[in-house]
């Protein structure tokens, strides 16, 4: 198989950061409106063909046979892409000693073919004949592993043709597997499933207490958090392009992680005041489990002074953080080079975030303390 040199372009990081979750937010809320997919899609069917055809999964989808014909097909390109890793250890090995013996062959010839002694020339012979043995070698190892090579190369084309007549098929076998499925449509009712938190959360019991104030800020919140969550999405398509760069190209990336790592830490820092709306930040606590209601709320605005000091702190130090990295434009040490000051920008924005909600938090407490049925 062919090698890949792609580098993911920085403005297509950032910009992907914010596109994708606003077109999966968009598109998640039509599916709400119109109720799920009872039939195969088009827009489904390219998406397997695209990120899985070459298992066949599109096909699979579409309820045809002939997706079993991709799966050997690459079965044999990774099975190959491994025997030329196993014997490009032997190339470099051979080629190391051929180097060697190609120096040696240098250093012992005869100067003054006239002056030559015996020693000379057969020391000389030898290192010639060593030469000879491992060109012979080096040239196997090298035959070998273009023989797996072209092998892999093989399967890929049978594969890419495959894919090329599917991309053409595809609209037809899904006009056909929709005449086939003429489904009533019918909605049922969705099963209401019981949340069952884990000890230390979801004890808040300001849950469901509402006010216009507070419920503007827990919104800021609530889709803040739901427009980070989708970048978990993207992970799973960036790691799936490394292991088939990896393995089925055997072209290793060197920008998946770092950009992946930095992802996630932006996400860490902006999910936070979402999780504190949705009471999902463990508590240490053997003793406010055991509080009443009014007692779990008194606790809450007892200890917002520590929550406060901690947060605000974390505002203003993470602040003057990313000014700095936005005046000295600070970039990674890697070969990818990605700007770093929107990743440490996340974190007086996540501060930020994470003071608003407390505030709503604060309120909510000190007026479900002051009801007189709490």
């Amino acid at each position: 198989m062919p090698s890949l040199s792609f580098v993911l372009p920085h403005w297509l990081y950032w910009s992907g950061l914010v596109v994708f979750p606003l077109v999966a937010m968009y598109l998640l809320a039509r599916q709400r409106r119109d109720g799920p997919a009872r039939e195969p899609t088009l827009f489904t069917a390219y998406l397997f063909w695209l990120t899985a055809g070459f298992m066949g999964l599109h096909r699979m989808y579409l309820r045809s046979w002939w997706g079993f014909a991709f799966i050997p097909l690459f079965a044999g390109v990774l099975y190959c892409n491994g025997q030329v890793r196993e014997f490009r250890d032997d190339v470099s090995r051979t080629y190391a000693a051929l180097e060697q013996a190609d120096s040696a062959v240098e250093r012992t010839k005869p100067r003054d073919a006239a002056a030559v002694t015996e020693d000379q020339r057969a020391t000389y012979d030898k290192a010639v004949a060593e030469q000879k043995a491992l060109k012979i070698e080096f040239d196997a190892a090298v035959a070998v592993q273009e023989h797996w090579r072209n092998l892999s190369r093989a399967c890929g084309i049978t594969l890419l043709v495959l894919l090329f007549i599917d991309a053409v098929l595809i609209p037809g076998i899904v006009r056909r597997q929709q005449g086939a499925r003429s489904v009533a449509a019918t909605v049922s009712a969705e099963a209401v499933v019981a949340q069952v938190h884990e000890a230390g959360v979801g004890q808040d019991p300001t849950l469901e207490f509402h006010t216009r104030l507070t419920d503007m800020i827990e919104a800021i919140s609530v889709k803040v958090g739901q427009f980070v969550a989708y970048w978990g999405v993207i992970a799973v398509f960036v790691y799936y392009y490394e292991v088939l760069a990896r393995f089925v190209f055997n072209s290793p990336t060197n920008w998946v992680h770092e950009s992946m790592f930095l992802m996630f830490g932006m996400q860490y820092m902006l999910s936070g005041a979402y999780a504190y709306r949705e009471d999902q930040h463990v508590r240490v606590d053997v003793l406010y489990a055991k509080f009443s209601p009014r007692g779990k709320a008194i606790a809450d605005i007892v200890s917002s002074i520590f929550f406060f000091i901690f947060t605000l702190t974390m505002l203003w130090t993470g602040g003057r953080f990313a000014m700095d990295a936005i005046r000295n434009t600070e970039v990674s040490f890697t070969e990818w080079a990605i700007q770093y000051w929107p990743v440490k920008l996340a974190i007086p924005i996540g501060a930020a975030l994470i003071v608003l909600q407390g505030i709503a938090k604060l309120i909510k407490d000190v007026l479900f303390v002051m009801r007189r049925e709490s």
